[in-house]
């Protein structure tokens, strides 16, 4: 990913596991991102058949600014058109006892983000067919 978004993220360290469920890996951002200078998420599901993919965040990012707990699941699913649908569905809890929901503003960072990520994982795996595992 680094060399891929080498504008946002710097580099990724593995601290725990080999890739597969209970990994858990930091992100380390450049300036571009504002609000934290990394994330360390923990794989939860890595459901290969299905295409879905779970983690969550245990350091870092917005947790603990704004959601006191944050899982992510991705899904894959084919097209009709031979292409790919990805999905993002989020679960978080927020910090304040009034249940605040998470800005607009941090939803649209957090799409973009997602879809940014999408978008050169894809570029870079139809440019480089030998890569798929």
């Amino acid at each position: 990913m680094p060399k891929l978004l080498p504008g946002i993220i710097s580099s990724i360290d593995i601290l725990e596991g080999d890739g597969g469920v209970g990994t858990i890996k930091k992100f380390n951002f450049t300036n571009a991102v504002k609000e934290c200078s990394y994330v360390k998420d923990r794989v939860e599901v890595m459901d290969e058949e299905n295409r879905i993919f779970t983690y969550s965040i245990v350091e870092g990012g917005i947790l603990g600014l704004k959601v006191k707990s944050y899982i992510a699941e991705v899904s894959f699913t084919s097209t009709n058109e031979g292409g790919c649908l990805a999905k993002l569905k989020i679960q978080y809890e927020s910090m304040s006892h009034r249940n605040d929901l998470l800005s607009e503003e941090d939803i649209k960072n957090i799409k973009k983000g997602f879809l940014a990520m999408v978008k050169v994982v894809d570029a870079f795996l139809l440019a480089n067919p030998s890569s798929y595992v």
